[in-house]
C-alpha cells in the first residue's frame, strides 16, 4: 500500500513534472516569440531612429528655408507697402493731371469762343471799312465832279467877263453859287477828313483786333499742345498705374504662393 502510494504521488508528480515542462515550453515558446517581436521592435526603432535624424536634418533645412522665406516674405511685405504708396501717389497724380485736363479744355473753349467773337467783330469791322471806301469814293467822285463844275463855271467866268455889267445880277448869282459851292466844298473837304480820320482809326482798330486774334491763336495753339502733352502724361501715368498694379496683384499673387507654401511647410 505505501508503494502503491508513492506510486501514485510519482505519477501525479509526473504528471505534475510534465503539466511544468508543458508550462514552461509555452512559456520557452512565448519567451522566443517576444525575442523575436523584441528584434524587429528593435530594427524598427533603429529604422525609425534613422529615419527621425533624416527627418531632423530635413527639418532643420526646412526651418532654413522658412526662415529665408519669413524675411522675403517681409521684404515683399515692405516692397507692397511702397508699391501702395506709389500707387496711391500716382493715383492723386492722376487726379491732378485729369483736374488739369479739364481746366486746360474749359479755358480753350472759352477762348475758341473769344476767338470766335473776334472773328465777327473782324468781319464786321471790315465789313464797315468796305462801306466807308465806298462813302469815300462818292465824296471823291462828288468833289471831282464839283471841281469840274467850278472849272466850267470859271471858264464861263473868264468867257463872259465883258458882259459883266449887263449881268451883274447874274453874276451876284453866281458869286452866291460858288461861295455855297465852296462853303460846300470845305464841308465835304472836313468831312472827307473825318472820314479818312475814322478809317485810319478803324485801320487802327482792325490791325489791332487782327493782332489780338493772332495771340489769341497763337494762345489757343500752346494750349492745344500743352493740353497734348498732359494727356500724353496722363496716358503714360494711367500706363504707370496699370503696370504698378500688376506687380502689385503679382506680388500679392507671389505673397499667396508663398504663404500656402509656408502653410504647408508648417504642416509638414
Amino acid at each position: 500500500s505505501i508503494i502503491k502510494k508513492q506510486r501514485q504521488e510519482l505519477q501525479l508528480l509526473i504528471a505534475e513534472l510534465k503539466e511544468r515542462d508543458r508550462e514552461l515550453n509555452d512559456m520557452v515558446a512565448v519567451h522566443q516569440r517576444h525575442i523575436q517581436a523584441w528584434e524587429g521592435d528593435r530594427h524598427q526603432i533603429l529604422a525609425l531612429a534613422e529615419r527621425c535624424s533624416l527627418l531632423t536634418s530635413e527639418l532643420s533645412d526646412k526651418n532654413a528655408i522658412i526662415r529665408s522665406l519669413t524675411k522675403r516674405l517681409k521684404f515683399l511685405e515692405s516692397q507692397q507697402n511702397d508699391s501702395q504708396a506709389t500707387l496711391e501717389n500716382t493715383q492723386q497724380k492722376f487726379k491732378e493731371l485729369t483736374q488739369k485736363v479739364t481746366d486746360s479744355s474749359v479755358q480753350c473753349q472759352a477762348l475758341e469762343e473769344k476767338n470766335q467773337n473776334l472773328h465777327c467783330s473782324v468781319l464786321e469791322l471790315a465789313v464797315k471799312t468796305g462801306q466807308l471806301q465806298a462813302r469815300e469814293q462818292e465824296l471823291l467822285t462828288m468833289l471831282r465832279l464839283k471841281d469840274d463844275a467850278l472849272i466850267e463855271t470859271t471858264d464861263y467866268i473868264t468867257e463872259f467877263t465883258f458882259k459883266l455889267k449887263k449881268l451883274e445880277n447874274a453874276l451876284r448869282a453866281v458869286k452866291s453859287e460858288d461861295f455855297c459851292l465852296n462853303r460846300e466844298q470845305k464841308e465835304l473837304k472836313l468831312t472827307l477828313k473825318d472820314l479818312m480820320l475814322q478809317t485810319n482809326k478803324l485801320k487802327d482798330v482792325l490791325s489791332e483786333k487782327m493782332e489780338e486774334n493772332s495771340k489769341q491763336q497763337e494762345e489757343i495753339l500752346h494750349l492745344k499742345h500743352q493740353n497734348g502733352c498732359l494727356r500724353n502724361k496722363l496716358a503714360l501715368a494711367v500706363e504707370i498705374a496699370q503696370r504698378k498694379d500688376e506687380l502689385y496683384q503679382f506680388a500679392k499673387s507671389k505673397q499667396a504662393r508663398i504663404e500656402k507654401e509656408l502653410s504647408s511647410l508648417r504642416q509638414v
